[in-house]
């Protein structure tokens, strides 16, 4: 089966983003609608504006404000009426190591990570009941299956997550709506390379970083055959899940996945050098902004 993105209404949040702005080029080559959601509306506009077809929406929103929510649903049903496509896909991430970052952060975090696609989704509901045939698909990580020590915000985010998503998809199916989660190891985006060079998690280095364009196939599994989760790299996803059938074994393992990590991250960013999206400074790596 095929999934048929034809005239389908879908909402995609965090949609200017690496990820997101990949999903929403995807869709809309297939002639679907889409609903571009990102807390800068600007961008989300100029996310809009060049996707292909007609009939797209762009539109700035902080989900973390149940009220920008629950407006941002009420555009949605103003524009179109109904959601046949949900996908939650914002996301977060700090370098800031757990014992000397701000209480205000962590609760950043989990608030953006795991309680605004509970409330977006929510909040979709009537609009997803309004088409024939509602999906909701949510980006995870493998960091909900295998704990990254050095983001334990994160881990607790996305652990959470995939619990949710497992149960709202057992919850949602006999009342016709199908919800899954995809769960990709670290992506190529800006939010990665921010990450590598302030020094973040090098336990997400084990192999190159995919690319938006692997999430987006991974997405497009699920729609073309609903389950409960789609795995980008099946291959990295049985070894994490493998690891964790020993937890207690763990404190053994991680300076092994660390050392691995860490020659990992240094390629990355000699890679991202290369590419001209990356510099050294005074002993500092840096982002250099593309333009």
């Amino acid at each position: 089966m095929t999934y048929d993105f034809r005239d389908k209404i879908i909402v995609v949040t965090g949609g200017a983003g690496g990820i997101g702005g990949a999903l929403c080029h995807r869709f809309a080559r297939g002639g679907a609608r889409l609903v571009v959601v990102d807390i800068d509306e600007a961008r989300a506009r100029r996310t809009a504006a060049a996707l292909h077809g007609s009939g797209h929406l762009g539109l700035g929103c902080d989900l973390l404000e149940r009220a920008a929510v629950e407006e941002m649903a009420d555009r949605v049903a103003a524009a179109h009426g109904r959601i046949d496509v949900l996908v939650n896909n914002v996301g977060m991430t700090s370098s800031e190591r757990f014992d000397v970052r701000s209480l205000e952060s962590i609760e950043k975090e989990i608030n953006l990570n795991l309680v605004s696609p509970l409330i977006t989704t929510r909040v979709a509901v009537p609009l997803l009941k309004a088409s024939d045939d509602p999906r909701v698909v949510t980006t995870v990580s493998l960091g909900g299956i295998f704990p990254l020590g050095e983001t334990p915000i994160y881990t607790a985010s996305k652990f959470g997550l995939r619990g949710a998503m497992l149960a709202i998809g057992l919850d949602l199916r006999d009342k016709g709506i199908q919800a899954g989660s995809v769960l990709p190891s670290a992506t190529d985006t800006r939010m990665l390379r921010q990450e590598a060079v302030d020094g973040g998690n090098s336990l997400q280095f084990q192999e190159p970083p995919q690319q938006p364009s692997d999430v987006v196939r991974a997405v497009v599994s699920l729609l073309d055959k609903p389950r409960l989760e789609a795995y980008a790299r099946p291959r990295e996803s049985r070894l994490v899940r493998v690891a964790m059938l020993a937890p207690n074994l763990l404190p053994r393992l991680f300076p092994l996945f660390r050392k691995r990590g860490e020659r990992g991250m240094a390629q990355y960013l000699e890679d991202l050098r290369r590419r001209g999206l990356a510099r050294r400074t005074g002993g500092r790596w840096e982002l250099v902004e593309e333009a």
